[in-house]
């Protein structure tokens, strides 16, 4: 019994420092090219919402799924960067039904980053998040559906996936998984200030 205890909270360890949330295996897409990641292309096909520094010319573009704990972790390590960048979350629907509806909720807001940190207290309060109603408007709908299906080109098997330019190399940057506001920076390539 304290063996099976030790492998379970073990287990519970590692699983949590992933800090990522994917499809369970049934709803993962079948395997297609994966394409390589691009800053243009996502900026010009992706539909999301900014927060932060608007007029920041380094934009990092999050994609997210509004039932991902992780992403909401994520949510909340950005908030102190948001003087220094731009950022453009990106609501995907990989998890649940639940996930394209809030999604669409906050994607319409007239106030998308208010909405967004009421969202991810909720969820990691263990609340589930905003109540959304699941009539989404067609456009919208497929924005998301879209948005997901860029995902998935890129072969990002898991949320939250951070797309940017490293400030300090240039370099076109992506990963998956939550991060501390230190670590983020430091993926960013921004000043520690």
């Amino acid at each position: 019994m304290k063996i099976d205890r030790l492998l379970f909270s073990s287990l519970l360890i590692i699983s949590l420092s992933l800090g990522a949330c994917s499809p369970q295996e049934s709803a993962k897409p079948a395997a297609a090219a994966k394409r390589e990641v691009s800053l243009a292309i996502v900026s010009a096909q992706a539909k999301g919402f900014a927060v932060g520094s608007l007029m920041s010319a380094n934009t990092v573009y999050v994609f997210f799924d509004s039932q991902c704990p992780h992403c909401g972790h994520l949510w909340q390590a950005s908030e102190a960067l948001h003087g220094k960048v731009k950022f453009v979350w990106i609501p995907v629907g990989m998890i649940n039904a639940t996930s394209a509806a809030q999604g669409a909720a906050l994607l319409t807001a007239t106030d998308p980053g208010a909405l967004m940190a009421e969202h991810e207290a909720s969820l990691l309060a263990g609340r589930g998040g905003i109540s959304a109603s699941s009539s989404v408007a067609a456009e919208v709908e497929q924005a998301i559906k879209n948005n997901t299906q860029m995902l998935n080109s890129f072969g990002a098997e898991a949320v939250p996936f951070v797309v940017a330019k490293n400030l300090k190399t240039g370099q076109t940057v992506s990963r998956d998984g939550a991060l501390s506001t230190a670590a983020l920076a430091e993926f960013l390539g921004l000043d520690p200030s």
